[in-house]
């Protein structure tokens, strides 16, 4: 299997084509042409089957990424409160508490020999996710997100 690219601030961004822009384009058009066509012809029938469900599949596509995305944090959460809990000295591992679940996102990036430095910014400067991925210096991949 060949080696994943190199990854960093500018392109870890994860899109699936077929599910963010096809599937997404595929649901826009039909509310949009549902809401066309019940405009046209104007029943309850139309309007349920219709806008109801062309409604429906887009609350779908929304939380099904929402919902994947919520349980992936949970587990980046875990994963670097263990990491931490290994690696911060006694006066940051008592303030792993302090770090917001957006804060430990952007820190999943940065590597164990800068881990110590960027926890004691975002927590001092109580710096936001993308400032922390911007500050990392050594990036750590993670091609393991959904």
């Amino acid at each position: 299997m060949a080696a994943a690219p190199s990854q960093t601030f500018a392109n870890h961004g994860r899109y699936v084509p077929l599910y963010h822009f096809a599937l997404g384009a595929i649901l826009a058009a039909n509310l949009v042409f549902t809401i066309v066509h019940v405009a046209r012809h104007p029943t309850l029938y139309q309007a349920w089957i219709g806008l109801a469900m062309a409604v429906g599949f887009l609350i779908i596509f929304w939380y099904a990424r929402d919902f994947a995305k919520t349980v992936q944090d949970r587990v980046i959460r875990l994963e670097e409160t263990l990491r931490m809990e290994r690696l911060l000295p006694p006066d940051l591992k008592s303030r792993i508490g302090e770090l917001t679940v957006r804060q430990l996102v952007g820190l999943r990036f940065a590597s164990d020999a800068e881990l110590v430095t960027l926890v004691r910014r975002a927590l001092d400067e109580r710096l936001d996710q993308r400032s922390i991925k911007q500050s990392v210096q050594h990036w750590r991949p993670d091609h393991l997100r959904a």
